[in-house]
């Protein structure tokens, strides 16, 4: 199997595409906004085309009223990794929802245990300054959890905390990916990233003006006029929910604009601090000239030392 991860906007889809052209793939998606139909352009889903080209699991597989947990991604791509294997091809997972890839290595079981001490902080401060407070401590320090959960729910908001204080006070210790595999078989893990973050910066920036040039406004609008929520899990992902918020009149384009890029930073900089704590990865720069040949000169090395 193979793991490629990273933040978004390094080119991840592109590097999968391409190494499809060279190896026998079976490319999942692990997304956690890509798996819902007509969230397009503000996932950065592949386009139709590419998708017939290059099949995807995992991609437009809910209805954006529906529900998607890490429990439903560890089920579905379970499934699709036998049925893969099956067809003696290599399963390979790209995407940058890095709870997913833990929770299918690991299991939901191995999430940090209560820390009564840190919850008792965190209900002394929901008591001073309210749940609605306490989500948006959330939304800085992990806005892709955030973003899942509704702000008056306090238990999940305040488990959510939890987990994200524990795992920086547990930072290093392998928490998130080590433990009992669930797969009898080794895993290439690849991380790509871009050795000078101002570089990320620029491609997040210049991808959230494509975005909007491409139609993601009139995207949030079909689907609120679809009887989409603005409350449901996908509406309150990055990026539809600033324009959700703009739509409704809560803030101006810039300032929507501005938001938007400011949560994909922030998004891009928890994946970052995840896949720091993941072992085994090894990383390759998103800005090298020829990192397909270079990625895949990696695999095929270890592809030989693994599998003959």
């Amino acid at each position: 199997m193979i793991f490629i991860f990273g933040p978004t906007a390094t080119g991840k889809t592109d590097l999968v595409i391409q190494l499809a052209d060279r190896y026998s793939l079976g490319i999942i998606s692990v997304d956690a906004v890509q798996v819902y139909r007509g969230l397009n352009i503000g996932s950065a889903k592949p386009v139709e085309s590419v998708l017939a080209s290059y099949p995807h699991a995992l991609v437009n597989i809910r209805d954006p009223v529906e529900q998607f947990s890490a429990g439903d991604f560890c089920i579905e791509a379970s499934r699709e990794v036998a049925r893969i294997q099956s067809s003696s091809e290599i399963p390979v997972l790209v995407g940058g929802s890095m709870f997913y890839f833990a929770a299918l290595i690991n299991g939901l079981g191995h999430l940090p245990p209560r820390n009564s001490e840190i919850r008792a902080t965190i209900g002394n401060i929901r008591a001073r300054l309210g749940t609605r407070k306490l989500h948006e401590l959330l939304r800085q320090r992990d806005p892709v959890t955030a973003s899942r959960i509704h702000h008056n729910d306090q238990q999940r908001i305040e488990r959510a905390l939890e987990i994200d204080l524990l795992s920086d006070r547990l930072a290093g210790s392998s928490i998130h990916m080590s433990g009992q595999k669930r797969f009898n078989t080794p895993i290439i893990r690849i991380g790509i990233a871009f050795a000078d973050r101002s570089d990320l910066h620029r491609r997040i920036e210049h991808r959230i003006a494509k975005m909007l040039f491409d139609g993601l406004i009139d995207e949030v609008k079909d689907l609120l006029n679809g009887g989409v929520a603005p409350e449901t899990s996908a509406l309150r992902s990055v990026g539809y929910r600033q324009i959700c918020q703009h739509l409704a009149g809560e803030i101006d384009y810039a300032d929507m604009q501005e938001r938007m890029i400011s949560a994909t930073r922030q998004l891009a900089k928890r994946q970052l601090t995840w896949m720091r704590n993941t072992p085994g990865t090894v990383w390759f720069d998103a800005s090298d000239q020829n990192i397909v040949e270079t990625v895949s000169d990696y695999i095929s090395q270890h592809y030989d030392k693994y599998y003959y």
